[in-house]
């Protein structure tokens, strides 16, 4: 209408020819549609071809994907999954990738279930697996081995993720789960002498952890826990090519592995199991760990200074707290007739003493290449009757003695 318009006014006032009037109309046009363009055009903010450094940009905090390990237990993994979906803050920052081995169908098509919210791959590999004579009932730990080394390596090598955190189907997760992990995600990163942050505690019984004022407490240990756990691209550059065919928990928690490096745990567990049923047997599960307290107040870690777990820092005070605590008996401590709010100290000498000491508190008493659970620089710290309590090795201590295990 507007060019029209225009052009009975140019051939009321002129003598134009058809041609001067044609290529008058064109320049219109032109440059009522730069107009059109300048005022209507907006970028796109949602565009599909965002790479993975764009995405990272756009949120806040470090992307941390999940791996779920699952196989053939369809309920577990839905339970496992919907804690996950519960609490997560954020799809993109935590993008939740299963990956299934066992081709089981049913676990297959409820891990489907859940549309786009989740990513689901498959161990292609479902081959019978060579196991040595003598260990035929032990086949699970071999087929466990080899679905974790492909799929860390999915997610590192074809995914190109700088950092994981890796659950089994059979794990309950905390509230502040994901606060956890991206809070201690930068310490993890600065220093050296960690290789993991664990979610899980070993001795986390209610009757041997703050529930009460500790949800906030965090430690360096030697074990390395599992159950919920974060490494970096680095750390499986370093373990995949030389990653073991079975046991691959023990097999990481060798000298040669660890290194001398610890990870980081926290005083009240952020994961808890329910597998009862698995390769283990229910080994541990009615004694240890179906007793395990899961925390249930929210921490904001991402606000808390969390700088003490640097080694720097953290050794000095950790063994300046152990030194200073109160020497006293099993036989006291089990009394309870102890000074409330005192940190006291059972000292060892010997394997023995130690298991006989941690049964009778009801602490985990097995060793791994001679650490005990939880244990840092020997010391296992629990709480016991509201009191902290050190189980700890004597002064001439030496180091770990991988005989003990």
């Amino acid at each position: 209408m507007i060019v029209n318009f225009c052009l009975k006014i140019c051939y009321e006032s002129s003598t134009m020819r058809r041609k001067q009037l044609l290529l008058l109309k064109v320049g219109i046009v032109a440059w009522l549609l730069v107009v059109y363009i300048l005022f209507t055009y907006q970028p796109s903010t949602t565009s599909p071809a965002l790479s993975q450094d764009d995405l990272r940009l756009i949120k806040d905090g470090p992307v941390l994907p999940i791996l779920l390990i699952a196989c053939n237990r369809e309920a577990a993994v839905r339970r496992s999954i919907d804690l996950l979906l519960k609490y997560r803050p954020d799809q993109e920052r935590f993008p939740i990738i299963v990956s299934q081995d066992c081709g089981h169908k049913p676990t297959r098509e409820t891990i489907e279930s859940y549309g786009d919210q989740l990513s689901l791959i498959q161990q292609p590999d479902l081959s019978d697996i060579e196991v040595p004579l003598k260990e035929r009932k032990f086949k699970g730990y071999f087929l466990i081995a080899r679905h974790y080394k492909w799929a860390l390596s999915q997610i590192f090598q074809k995914f190109n993720y700088e950092a994981v955190i890796i659950v089994e189907d059979d794990l309950d997760v905390a509230p502040d789960f994901y606060e956890y992990f991206s809070a201690t995600y930068p310490i993890l990163r600065s220093d050296p002498t960690l290789w993991c942050v664990s979610a899980w505690n070993d001795n986390g019984k209610a009757g041997l952890v703050d529930v009460k004022n500790g949800s906030s407490i965090l430690y360096r240990t030697d074990f390395f826990p599992g159950l919920g756990w974060m490494m970096t691209k680095e750390l499986w550059d370093e373990l995949g090519p030389k990653w073991p065919r079975s046991y691959w928990d023990d097999w990481v928690r060798a000298p040669e592995q660890r290194a001398n490096r610890a990870c980081i745990r926290p005083e009240v567990s952020r994961t808890r199991t329910f597998g009862k049923k698995g390769v283990s047997n229910g080994l541990f599960y009615e004694k240890h760990l179906k007793q395990i307290h899961l925390n249930e107040v929210f921490v904001p870690f991402t606000k808390l200074n969390l700088s003490y777990l640097h080694q720097e820092q953290y050794d000095p005070s950790f063994e300046k707290e152990v030194q200073n605590s109160q020497v006293v008996s099993l036989t006291e401590v089990k009394s309870g007739r102890l000074t409330q709010g005192v940190k006291y100290k059972i000292v060892y000498h010997t394997k023995d003493v130690f298991k006989r000491t941690a049964k009778a508190l009801g602490l985990m008493d097995d060793f791994k290449a001679g650490v005990p659970r939880t244990g840092y620089k020997g010391v296992i710290s629990f709480f016991y009757g509201n009191n902290r309590i050190f189980l700890a090795p004597g002064n001439n201590w030496q180091g770990y003695n991988p005989s003990w295990s």
